[in-house]
Formats: structure tokens, C-alpha cells, sequence
């Protein structure tokens, strides 16, 4: 390359950096977009909503919702790589989409093609069934599977969710198959429950209300520990079941987002979670805040891609 080409892109590089620090300097300056991978109505939608309006009032710019369910919740993961590094569109990533690169062919990379900006809550995924329902306990359910494989079928989120791999997981370790229908969303999931349509279902925190009003029945959550606001349930972990799915979810952007947006954002979601809009959705979903840093969520990520691997090979999940 001749030298005065050298020069001239150098030259057109300085006068960009000015232009990207003053960008990030000056942001937000018009709306952000936050994508929800799943249909509305379900604890991460609810969620997101809430931490919206906090975001909006702490950068003084509109926060818009926009709901993006489908491909296991990666739908607004793959939209991030197509998407400008500018931080006006980011998305809620799930912890399944480091799982799904092991299962199929998928259009993203989760450590190459996104900027990780914070975590912001951890929920549980809740083995229900209809307050009718002949399954009094877990042990009951398991059983009857034990003796009538595939019968028990269970509505989630998705294939290769988290919420998925709860009865996957189970269903191995006891040498019995539970056959898993996937839908699109927490909210439909549980509609699928309420309609009669499934005998069971793994959905997260957002079948609290129907828990408190006593329409289902939770045998069992999948987090190591026990989750206050579903009192009584035991996680299939105390159970005898050595089956641990936890599942936290953060908020990230597109790779190369300015480090000053990064840092912007990520005080905001910090400052969002205090505030007592947001604390009174989680405690009304029954989630638990679960806020990590932009590195500490990035290494995170790094950690638990590498991991997901192993379950999925252990599993024996098969791609379509």
C-alpha cells in the first residue's frame, strides 16, 4: 500500500475517533430499543418492561419493549448482528443461547457477536401442573413416568430452553422419557397448561400468580436453593434429584459498542435495579435480582458457553 494511502487512512481514522467519542459522550440522544426474545406476558417481558421505564427515567430517553419470540430465544441475539454499535438496540439474552450453538447450526456466535452490559435477575424454572391435577408431588409425577414412558408431556418456552432441559435432564437420570412441547413464550406455555392441552409444565417465575391463586400446583424448582416467595416447594435437588438448571439473565448489545456506552449502561441497569418499580415486579414474579457487572457478566458468558458443551452432550439432545 503506498504511503500516501497510509496517510490517508490514518488521517480518516482520527477524524472518526472526535465523531465516536463525542457520540458516546452525548448518548443517549434519541430512543433505545431493548429486544425481548420471547412473546409478551411472561416474566422476562414483565421484567424488561419495568427495568425499561427505570432506564427511561435514569437516561432521561424513551426505552421501548419490542417482542421478538422464536428460535429458542435467540431471536434477538442474531438481530445484534446486524445491528449498529452505536447502543440504541440491545436485547435480553437467556442463558439458552449459549446452548443452541451446540445443538444446530445457528447464524451467531455468543462470545464474538455480542457486548455484554450486565445481568440484572436470576428466575427459576417451576415444574407445574393444574391445580386438578392427580399429580400431588414430584415423586408422584416421576413415577407414573417411570411406569408410562412419553406420556407426560410438558409445555415450555422453547427447544433447548433451560426450561427444556429440566425434564431432559430428569428423564435421564431416571431412565424415563417426558415428552416436551415448546411454545413460544412463558405466557403461552402456561396457557397451554391452563387449555388442558399438556399435562405438565416448566415455565419460570411468571406462574406465581397462578401458584398464589391456587390454579396450579409447583411440584419442584430446579435452582440449587429454595425460592422464598414459593413457599413449600422443594427444588428437585432435595428431592434425590441431582438435577441444578439456574438461569440468569442479562442485557446485552452488538460487538464493538463504545466502552463508554458499555459503562453507561451498565451503571444504569445497576441504578434500575434499586429502584422500587422494579423491585416490586420481581417480588411480584417471585424473581431474585442478580446483577454482575459488564466484565463480570462477559466472563460469565465465556464460563458458562464453554460448559454448556459438556450438557449437552451428557443429555443426548438431538438438533432437528
Amino acid at each position: 500500500m503506498k504511503f500516501s494511502k497510509i496517510l490517508a487512512i490514518a488521517g480518516l481514522t482520527m477524524g472518526l475517533l472526535p465523531a465516536m467519542a463525542s457520540a458516546a459522550e452525548n448518548y443517549p440522544s434519541k430512543p433505545i430499543t431493548i429486544i425481548v426474545p420471547y412473546s409478551p406476558g411472561g416474566t422476562t417481558d414483565v421484567m424488561t418492561r419495568a427495568l425499561a421505564a427505570s432506564l427511561a427515567r435514569l437516561l432521561n430517553q424513551s426505552v421501548v419493549v419490542q417482542n421478538k419470540p422464536g428460535a429458542a430465544g435467540a431471536m434477538g441475539v442474531i438481530q445484534m448482528k446486524s445491528t449498529p454499535p452505536d447502543g440504541y438496540t440491545l436485547t435480553m439474552v437467556p442463558v439458552g443461547v449459549f446452548r443452541e450453538p451446540y445443538l444446530q447450526k445457528v447464524p451467531y456466535d455468543p462470545l464474538r457477536d455480542l457486548t455484554y452490559i450486565a445481568s440484572v435477575l436470576t428466575y427459576d424454572f417451576a415444574v407445574t401442573v393444574k391445580a386438578g391435577s392427580p399429580f400431588k408431588d414430584m415423586r408422584q409425577l416421576v413415577d407414573y413416568a417411570k411406569k408410562h414412558p412419553g406420556e407426560i408431556d410438558y409445555s415450555t418456552p422453547g427447544k433447548y430452553t433451560g426450561n427444556h432441559v429440566v425434564l431432559a435432564a430428569l428423564g435421564k437420570l431416571e431412565g424415563t422419557q417426558f415428552t416436551h412441547i415448546p411454545y413460544k413464550g412463558d405466557a403461552d406455555a402456561i396457557n397451554g397448561l391452563m387449555g388442558g392441552h399438556v399435562k405438565s409444565a416448566v415455565v419460570t417465575n411468571s406462574v406465581l400468580p397462578h401458584f398464589k391463586s391456587g390454579a396450579v400446583r409447583v411440584l419442584a424448582t430446579s435452582d440449587e436453593a429454595r425460592n422464598p416467595f414459593f413457599p413449600g416447594v422443594p427444588t428437585l435437588k432435595e428431592l434425590g434429584y441431582d438435577v441444578v438448571v439456574p438461569s440468569p439473565l442479562g442485557i446485552a448489545g452488538p460487538a464493538g459498542l463504545p466502552a463508554a456506552i458499555v459503562g453507561k449502561l451498565d451503571q444504569a441497569v445497576k441504578a434500575a435495579l434499586e429502584e422500587p418499580d422494579v423491585k416490586r415486579a420481581a417480588e411480584n414474579f417471585g424473581v431474585r435480582m442478580y446483577y454482575l457487572n459488564h466484565e463480570a457478566y462477559a466472563a460469565f458468558a465465556k464460563k458458562d458457553f464453554a460448559s454448556e458443551q459438556a450438557l449437552v452432550s451428557n443429555l443426548g439432545l438431538e438438533a432437528p
